[in-house]
């Protein structure tokens, strides 16, 4: 009976761990969202993102290759995920969320009339034709 028992919460314990490597891909609704951003997308005053997949991390996973800034040092290529809420990533002001939204949104008046955009945060915005 006990040896009964050990095995089953031994397979508990396992089916467990299956289900948090599942946890840690994004959802297949995410991915495909976040998909369609894959390209290059064009900011104001030379700034710009192009967007790629990341295949050796697999679905969900990107590559941002950035200039944010003005300076040469607000540029750089990340590493993001797909999350509910966009692309999360990391740079050297911190973490970031790129997320779709409009020209309005940007909060940039060279883009306002955009229709296609995305934003990192106020005053950071890519925009598409």
């Amino acid at each position: 009976m006990l040896k009964t028992a050990l095995i089953l919460s031994l397979g508990i314990l396992l089916s467990a761990c299956a289900d948090d490597t599942k946890r840690s891909t994004p959802a297949a609704s995410l991915v495909a969202a976040t998909d369609q951003w894959v390209g290059k997308w064009i900011g104001v005053e030379g700034l710009n993102l192009t967007l790629s997949k990341d295949t050796s991390a697999g679905p969900g996973h990107y590559v941002l290759k950035m200039q944010y800034g003005l300076d040469a040092e607000q540029s750089g290529t990340y590493k993001g995920q797909a999350t509910a809420g966009g692309i999360a990533f990391n740079r050297q002001d911190g973490p970031q969320l790129l997320r779709a939204g409009d020209g309005q949104a940007t909060g940039l008046k060279w883009l306002a009339d955009k229709h296609n955009c995305l934003i990192v945060k106020p005053g950071e915005g890519y925009c598409r034709d």
